[in-house]
């Protein structure tokens, strides 16, 4: 089976990227999860994160909001300890903070999946990349999310991590063409085929494995 380039190197990447990346996910607290994870990789490389995925889910109660935005200092303490889990002060308040704007935002009566699917118009963007070189780090749908989310409270979210996080959660169809799940997602996603334009292009590492956020708290 021909995969995208970036996604080999160990069984644990391929079988994301066969068995989750790319597809389109619209469970609130799902995409709450994977957001915080993508913000937790600003700087670092998603492999990193990938490996400490189930040491994060333990460490913050499964990502339910509801707990995360009760934590004190005895849990941001706590977390700071975790050797499970990046313990860099700024991103596990920017776990915190974000529990806490994303029950905000359900409290006014938004539904995050809701919040998160309007930026694509409610259904998959498909592209059609021939190589890595082409993917683009962010787009003008990245920005716009990225500033939505900031407006509403979360940290951790530039425009390239939130393109990350779109091509992760499936609102956009990044799997290179020659890639056997390219056409597995955009069947997932009910054979959608609106292109979207890019606004600049990176490579691998910053388009699809790890971007390195700068300034994205």
């Amino acid at each position: 089976m021909e995969r995208c380039p970036w996604s080999e190197g160990f069984e644990l990447y391929r079988r994301y990227h066969d068995e989750e990346w790319g597809v389109p996910l619209r469970d609130s607290r799902a995409l709450f999860e994977l957001l915080m994870l993508e913000g937790a990789q600003a700087g670092l490389s998603w492999a990193t994160i990938l490996k400490k995925r189930e040491s994060y889910r333990k460490a913050f109660d499964g990502f339910d909001p509801v707990r995360i935005a009760a934590y004190g200092p005895e849990d941001e303490a706590r977390l700071m300890a975790d050797a499970g889990i990046v313990r860099n002060r700024l991103k596990v308040n920017g776990v915190i903070r974000g529990a806490r704007a994303y029950l905000a935002m359900e409290a006014a009566g938004t539904r995050f999946s809701d919040f998160v699917w309007q930026f694509v118009g409610g259904e998959p963007l498909q592209n059609h990349w021939a190589s890595l070189a082409e993917v683009p780090a962010s787009t003008a749908v990245s920005d716009a999310m990225s500033r939505a989310l900031k407006k509403a409270g979360f940290t951790f979210v530039g425009s390239t991590i939130c393109y990350s996080f779109m091509q992760a959660a499936g609102l956009v169809n990044d799997h290179l063409v020659a890639c056997a799940r390219h056409k597995a997602v955009r069947r997932l996603a009910g054979g959608a085929a609106r292109a979207q334009a890019p606004k600049r292009h990176g490579g691998a590492a910053s388009a699809t494995i790890a971007p390195d956020e700068s300034g994205s708290a």
